[in-house]
């Protein structure tokens, strides 16, 4: 690569006198070197000759005064650039370099192994592996997954599960980070394959903003029990001051059959311990007690109002905590990948080692096999699997745990290297993400049966999942540990861990949306548009921090989180196999990763054509069919906070339609023709990169000059030959 330097100096740049000839001469310049002609910039002079001449004699010379303040106007296929600053006292020195990148200055290019320089790419493959881990791999790991598999027969579950993951789950996440990394394109943009259905990325994106706001909402959670922690006596280990005559770590008898005077009679248990009576086996009767830990959930840590009617007020620790935890995502994302990538080297990773800790500890404690007995040993129930709610949970929690469909896989394969092979990496992540469930489950029960062992009840009483395992379950047992605060914070460490990986790639997604309109003007504005983002996002969720802040968290799980992903996943394979083309989407994947074989295609063939969207389909009928109105616990939700759910599950769709009708209407001609115009790819849909786009997308109009929301119409795709 030819460099050009600037020297200080006119004469001295210039290279005049018995100095610069003899230096001249030195490099091998008989009669001290052509020089350019005065006046012409090195744009007007041909390239070829310039670089021939540069190469023969490695001689400099001065250019005219008229030059721009950065140039780089040799072609790059001649492997020669000229960058650098003109001022009046400084001229360009042509110098052979042998380096492949220059810098300017004494900063050091961040970006310059980048193949993508307008958008950046990973630092390197490992900051992309662990930034897909981490964003499956999320809270749904270790708070649903395990009581799905002790409510679904134990150890038969993992049959299920396993052939959800090769039917439903691998292959959307194959096509999703196919698709990204092809195209170098977010969630919305890369429908220019197929702009009938860009409104499908825009519903991704607005799901992606719903769920981000309450998602950090609980992060705070576990900031708030992480901060407690810090304690000598955990705060929820026993009844204090904020309990009420219903907390007990044990069951309270309210009444039970006696014997008195020969008679057998119903009484108190305030009677019969009064009178020195013993209660007959099996007539016991418990009062309705809670834990410790489930009262300081409800009463201490949420302040929780009656229902969604009382907001009450904004519990301030908690608005503190999502506070941090929205400074936390700032922090890490303010240069985007490059510094969220390195990030999760510990976000990702540090989780496995607590679950490795948590399970040695819980392993040694007494009722510890009895808990794993009911996750995955001999309470195993193979009969489990006739039942189709047993299939339908294990489609869910693959689908929902792989994150497919969210616009998440998309945006952070964009920033793959176009020959990076994604399809390994997609086999890699599913599998990572799915021994992490099983995995997470062991060091779960362990703990919970050695709860169950000290409290005297059954396994099945005292596990949960969601909330109640993260914040009631999991905590009082962990309180009946020795060293319980050290338990406690590694704990809810790794849940603040988990979560904030997750919320990385999703605003990264939202970014990436926004980078995709200007790639140019983003990238100088990253730092306001992300810390812009994560100010916003506070605000809106202060509303999940109020009083009735857990019914606003758990309403918007209940419907953004749900319907809407099954709709974009439905609609995404359907419209790419079969409006886009299955078979040309395939050829898309092999200039990437190459040419596969007929045999490699025809699993993904079958599971792309047929079974993957028969199985999104039936499980999104399911959920239609099931459907009841939102609780939490037992409280009923009123009237108009259903409607409220409804809502914003229909602004998330909606846009589907929407965009898709205003794609017509721009389109030319009959309103057949219009459809099918907008049926076909963009004029402007193809690899980001021109060396890339081979024969196949030679004629496409260059994406960085065309606005992706231009319509291909039949009289008007224009294709630009080069």
């Amino acid at each position: 690569m030819l460099e050009v330097k600037w020297a200080r100096g006119r004469r001295r740049a210039s290279g005049r006198g018995a100095a610069g000839k003899r230096a001249r001469a030195a490099r091998g310049c008989p009669g001290g070197g052509r020089r350019p002609r005065p006046g012409r910039g090195a744009a007007q002079e041909s390239g070829g000759r310039r670089a021939a001449r540069a190469e023969r004699s490695g001689c400099g010379g001065r250019d005219g005064d008229a030059q721009p303040a950065r140039l780089s106007v040799l072609r790059e296929e001649e492997g020669i650039s000229w960058t650098g600053s003109a001022t009046s006292c400084a001229h360009p020195v042509w110098v052979i370099s042998h380096t492949k990148d220059f810098s300017f200055g004494n900063e050091k290019d961040a970006h310059e192994s980048d193949e993508n320089l307008e958008r950046g790419n990973w630092s390197n493959k490992g900051d992309y592996l662990l930034s897909l881990v981490g964003y499956a791999v999320g809270l749904g790991n270790v708070w649903r997954f395990p009581y799905l598999t002790y409510q679904n027969g134990g150890g038969a579950f993992l049959i299920p599960y396993t052939l959800m993951l090769a039917l439903a789950g691998l292959p959307l996440f194959f096509m999703e980070c196919s698709l990204g990394q092809f195209a170098s394109l977010g969630p919305v943009s890369v429908w220019r394959m197929l702009p009938l259905f860009q409104g499908v990325g825009i519903t991704m994106v607005v799901i992606s903003t719903f769920v981000t706001i309450y998602y950090n909402v609980i992060i705070a959670y576990a900031l708030y029990y992480l901060f407690a922690s810090f304690q000598k006596v955990l705060p929820w280990s026993d009844c204090f001051s904020w309990a009420d005559e219903l907390c007990s770590k044990t069951q309270i008898v309210n009444d039970c059959n006696t014997t008195l005077n020969g008679e057998i009679i119903r009484a108190n248990y305030s009677f019969i311990a009064g009178n020195n009576l013993t209660c007959i086996n099996g007539t016991i009767n418990y009062k309705p007690v809670q834990f410790p830990s489930e009262q300081y959930w409800n009463k201490v840590t949420l302040q929780r109002s009656s229902g969604l009617d009382e907001t009450g007020k904004i519990v301030w620790y908690l608005a503190l905590c999502l506070l941090l935890s929205w400074m936390i995502v700032g922090a890490a994302l303010f240069k985007g990948i490059k510094s969220s990538g390195k990030v999760v080297y510990f976000t990702a990773l540090f989780p496995y080692v607590i679950l490795l800790i948590l399970l040695v500890r819980g392993a040694t404690l007494e009722g510890a096999l009895d808990g794993i007995e009911y996750y995955i040993g001999r309470q195993s129930n193979i009969t489990k699997l006739m039942e189709a709610e047993v299939w339908k949970d294990a489609a869910t929690q693959i689908f929902y745990s792989l994150s497919v469909a969210w616009g998440g896989l998309v945006a952070l394969s964009s920033y793959n290297k176009f020959h990076n092979n994604c399809y390994s990496d997609a086999i890699l992540v599913c599998v990572t993400n799915c021994a992490t469930s099983v995995f997470a489950g062991f060091a779960i029960f362990s703990i919970l049966g050695h709860m169950a062992f000290v409290s005297q009840r059954p396994v099945s009483e005292v596990v949960d999942s969601g909330f109640e395992l993260a914040f009631v379950a999991y905590p009082e047992a962990l309180s009946q540990l020795p060293a319980s605060p050290l338990w406690s914070f590694l704990f809810f460490f790794m849940l603040v861990l988990l979560g904030l990986d997750s919320q990385f790639a999703t605003i990264e997604t939202l970014t990436t949306t926004i980078q995709d309109i200007n790639p140019r003007v983003m990238k100088k504005l990253r730092v306001p548009v992300t810390l812009g983002l994560c100010a916003a996002f506070f605000f809106l969720g202060l509303i999940c921090v109020t009083q009735a802040g857990i019914y606003w968290v758990n309403l918007i799980d209940h419907f953004c989180a749900g319907w809407g992903i099954l709709i974009s996943a439905v609609l995404e394979i359907v419209g790419i196999v079969y409006i886009y083309g299955g078979k040309r989407f395939i050829e898309d994947i092999e200039m990437m990763i190459g040419k596969k074989s007929s045999l490699f295609w025809l699993w993904w063939k079958m599971c792309w054509f047929f079974i993957t969207p028969v199985l999104l389909m039936a499980i999104l009928i399911w959920s239609l069919i099931t459907f009841s109105n939102p609780t939490y616990g037992s409280v009923l939700y009123p009237t108009w906070g259903s409607a409220v759910g409804w809502c914003m599950i229909i602004f998330c769709v909606i846009w589907i339609p929407i965009v898709a009708i205003v794609k017509i209407l721009k389109a030319e001609g009959n309103l057949v023709q219009r459809i099918v115009s907008c049926c076909q790819p963009a004029a402007n849909w193809g690899p980001y990169l021109e060396r890339h786009r081979g024969e196949r997308y030679s004629h496409i109009v260059d994406p960085k000059t065309t606005k992706e929301h231009e319509i291909p119409t039949v009289s008007a795709i224009i294709y630009k030959r080069y």
